[in-house]
């Protein structure tokens, strides 16, 4: 029997139930270690842990356990963008070459900055030879891309860039605020929130991870064109990337923040709230990106993107259409209902085999949102 540690508040034990079932389900899902937050109009409802940290399953998982949060990332990511718009420093309709000019390059010279950031911009992975170690290079990474020539007219097309994406959204927040995208998440989002989110994980927290656990029985991928393919070759990802201490402590702000599910929760709460960006930007931030019934080629959802964060058009983060997050690849997200005042976090060590559709985080929120009702 798994120990579930933690607190919920009065009328919120459905998501305590639905947490501790997390662990007693019978597949792939089985939760191995795993933490799990939310908040309810600025006060914390639901802050659980429990499970282990490692692999043989003798370090119990504690409350501040951090673990790779793979695209969950993007979603802190979009908010360090947000708030240089909040600042007047950027706009997203500005051309992205006003920012980085040797972006302009092979036809890229009249995307725009929300094109970016609504993987609309065609350039979905790399073209150029790229290995694992290459991702570590961020000089490197950013220069591949300036060189490229977009895969499809950009603007015309939506296709998930899974890991182009940081490095686009990254490099344009180096440019304009003068600083790293890991220190600037540092000192603008992490120590004012108190959120326990890093991209480029110090050494001296190093004992404070959990390991990444492959998926068991990785679903196959469905078809998909080769442009959208692209996001997953060249190089080709494997879990066991995200256990490297180089990765951690690399700046991939696509795929390689590391965080525990209060870290994430105190984040879309001051989205939720408005204590991080104005509400109008965050209004900006998501609002649909299209609206012409486009449907991202990777993915598969229609409209789905904000300013680089994703929509509720799936239905995962509850029942408000205008709510939105950003999930990982296997199982952790993020995620706020400003209209309902909710925010919630959840991360986890055994990654589940589909690549999108993890069964956990709509069960997770659905619990949250029954507890209101």
């Amino acid at each position: 029997m798994i120990e579930i540690s933690g607190t919920v508040a009065p009328g919120f034990e459905r998501a305590r139930e639905a947490f501790a079932a997390n662990f007693a389900r019978e597949g792939a899902y089985r939760e191995a270690g795993a933490s799990f937050a939310a908040f309810h109009k600025g006060q914390p409802v639901v802050h659980l842990w429990g499970g282990y940290r490692d692999a043989a399953r003798t370090i119990p998982w504690a409350a501040d356990t951090l673990v790779n949060v793979w695209s969950s990332t993007k979603g802190v990511t979009a908010t360090a963008l947000a708030l240089l718009v909040d600042r007047g420093l950027i706009n997203y309709a500005d051309l992205v070459v006003r920012h980085w000019p040797e972006f302009g390059e092979n036809g890229k010279d009249k995307i725009t900055v929300a094109q970016l950031m609504s993987h609309q911009a065609g350039l979905p992975g790399f073209a150029e030879p790229t290995t694992a170690d290459d991702l570590l290079d961020w000089e490197g990474c950013t220069a591949k891309l300036a060189r490229q020539k977009p895969v499809w007219e950009p603007g015309t097309a939506s296709s998930y860039h899974a890991l182009t994406y940081g490095w686009l959204a990254g490099e344009l927040i180096r440019r304009v605020a003068k600083k790293q995208i890991s220190e600037f998440v540092r000192d603008e989002i992490a120590k004012p929130l108190s959120a326990d989110i890093h991209i480029g994980l110090p050494e001296a927290l190093e004992p404070r991870v959990a390991p990444l656990l492959a998926p068991v029985d990785p679903a196959p991928l469905p078809p998909l064109p080769d442009v959208a393919m692209m996001a997953l070759i060249n190089p080709q990802l494997v879990p066991t990337m995200a256990n490297w201490r180089a990765w951690r402590a690399a700046e991939i702000p696509a795929a390689n923040g590391q965080a525990n599910a209060m870290g994430l929760a105190r984040l879309y709460n001051a989205l939720a709230n408005g204590d991080l960006l104005a509400r109008r930007t965050v209004t900006r931030m998501t609002a649909p990106a299209t609206s012409d019934g486009r449907r991202d080629m990777f993915l598969g959802f229609t409209d789905s993107w904000g300013m680089g964060v994703a929509l509720n058009t799936p239905g995962i983060y509850g029942p408000n259409k205008r709510a939105f997050g950003h999930s990982g690849w296997g199982g952790s997200f993020g995620c706020a209902d400003p209209d309902a005042g909710v925010a919630i976090g959840y991360v986890c060590s055994q990654m589940g085999p589909e690549l999108v559709g993890d069964p956990r985080t709509a069960g997770l929120c659905g619990a949250v949102f029954a507890a209101l009702a």
